[in-house]
């Protein structure tokens, strides 16, 4: 039996699993990634892997490969931009791995590879094409195209959430632009939202002052007016984002995931109203779907690396 193994570097964690070429997933578990001493990271992840291998009695030649999902830019040719929120040098936990492990290291961006992982085990099985949007924190989003992630030249492909949205946003997005998609959907986005018509006299009784997009949609679907009106206008932006990606791509479906869409199918479902309208004739039947794989995604992801599925 052959196995690979995924690793999802997070800023917190680092998820890993393993699985056999099959997609089976046998074990999963996480190491921290410690912020100020991510540059050990390497050597905490080899050991950590080798333990497993050793109780599973898995000998070092039935590895295939690894793959690793890095929350940076990656090139079709795994060239990996800067990452973000960690200090730790790309090329160097690659070679390390590489060499002290002696098999295959392949990687992706993370988001790109959650959307590998929601094709091959998740909301898009049996699909070739598919978007994947991931509404967190920020927005993240991957594009499958043909079984293929797209990467494009600069490892830039499917960044949706910093497609500009709004001309006269005077705010700045993490990305040091203005009026970026990201800037309305994301959780922080949706908690902004709710502060600026608190702010009108327009909020909910039911808001608190630490209000959370998870409050929101709670509300909303509670029946709470302005909670509601939020996430009309979130399902709005989202839909008619969607609707432009449409037309450059036109996949078969579109995947909601990240932690904003464990709030369940009103979000969706909000989506794909707003998405028919805007969406050209020939693109408004493509289905927008909720992401099944939750935080499993990415180390799913890594076996379409690896096993080139």
């Amino acid at each position: 039996m052959k196995y690979g193994i995924g690793i999802d570097v997070g800023g917190t964690t680092c998820k890993l699993g393993l699985f056999d070429s099959l997609g089976k997933l046998h074990y999963k578990w996480q190491v921290p990634t410690e912020r100020e001493r991510a540059k050990q990271l390497p050597a905490t992840l080899i050991s950590s892997i080798e333990e497993v291998k050793k109780e599973r009695a898995i000998l070092d030649q039935q590895i295939a490969g690894i793959g690793i999902a890095l929350p940076a830019p990656v090139t079709a040719e795994g060239k990996v931009g800067r990452l973000t929120n960690i200090d730790l040098d790309a090329q160097v936990l690659i070679e390390t791995l590489k060499e002290q492990l002696q098999c295959v290291v392949k990687v992706g961006n993370d988001a790109n590879v959650a959307a590998l992982g929601e094709l091959h085990y998740g909301a898009g099985k049996g699909e070739k094409n598919l978007v994947m949007v991931t509404l967190g924190t920020g927005v993240g989003g991957g594009i499958i195209m043909d079984g293929n992630i797209v990467c494009g030249v600069h490892g830039a492909g499917g960044e949706i959430g910093h497609i500009k949205v709004k001309d006269r946003e005077k705010r700045r997005c993490g990305c040091g632009k203005c009026g970026c998609l990201e800037q309305y959907v994301s959780a922080t986005g949706i908690v902004t939202m709710a502060r600026d018509k608190m702010e009108q006299g327009m909020g909910s009784d039911q808001w608190k002052e630490e209000v959370s997009a998870k409050d929101i949609f709670d509300l909303a679907k509670a029946g709470d007016e302005p909670s509601l009106q939020v996430v009309d206008e979130v399902g709005r932006i989202l839909g008619k984002a969607l609707a432009t990606v449409a037309c450059v791509v036109d996949p078969d479906v579109f995947v909601i995931g990240g932690g904003v869409s464990l709030a369940g199918d009103i979000l969706p479902q909000v989506v794909q109203r707003y998405f028919r309208e805007y969406a050209f004739p020939s693109c408004d039947e493509i289905l927008v779907k909720q992401a099944v794989l939750g935080n499993d995604a990415g180390i799913f992801g890594c076996m379409g690396l690896i096993f080139q599925l």
